[in-house]
């Protein structure tokens, strides 16, 4: 029994395939296809019963209940406050301590300027000793420096925040006055 060799076969040409089709149709019902969500709806629900109406956007017009109005500086209180911040520059400890004396209860803004800039300036002396003591480095001779002209920028913007009646806080500040 002999086999006959069947004679090889040509490819018969295949037809080109179709393209895929295009995104599946959309559900008829049930969830959207991920990342998808219908639009909101226009406006909002009205709040339930027993809430205050929305306020505008921006910040309140006045501060929430339970806190007071903050107080305008009176008098000459603007003036005690800046001279409180650029003592810096002439009697540095002497002079926020007097104004924070003598303003008591009497001037308040007066009072909180001076305490802020009598903290501020013993900070400053704590630290020019610390940095004193260290001053055969190099380092410590920079950072003083450093830290002099950082005051007396603070202090101008304190003044010139003192002038337009607003509080100021150093930063870095040890608050061993109140």
């Amino acid at each position: 029994m002999s086999e006959t060799p069947t004679p090889p076969q040509e490819p018969t040409p295949q037809e080109p395939t179709p393209p895929p089709p295009g995104p599946p149709p959309p559900p008829a019902a049930g969830y959207p296809p991920p990342g998808y969500a219908p639009p909101p709806p226009a406006g909002y629900a009205p709040p339930p019963p027993g809430y205050a109406p929305p306020q505008p956007p921006g910040y309140p017009v006045a501060p929430p209940p339970g806190y007071g109005q903050p107080v305008a500086p009176a008098g000459d209180q603007t003036a005690w406050a800046i001279v409180a911040h650029l003592s810096i520059f002439v009697l540095a400890l002497i002079g926020p301590l007097i104004i924070y004396l003598v303003a008591g209860e009497q001037r308040p803004f007066a009072k909180r300027h001076a305490t802020e800039a009598l903290n501020f300036h013993i900070t400053l002396a704590i630290a020019s000793i610390v940095l004193g003591v260290l001053f055969f480095l190099i380092i410590p001779i920079l950072l003083l420096i450093a830290m002099w002209l950082a005051a007396l920028v603070f202090a101008v913007l304190a003044a010139v925040k003192a002038g337009n009646g607003q509080d100021y806080r150093y930063p870095l500040t040890l608050r061993l006055v109140s």
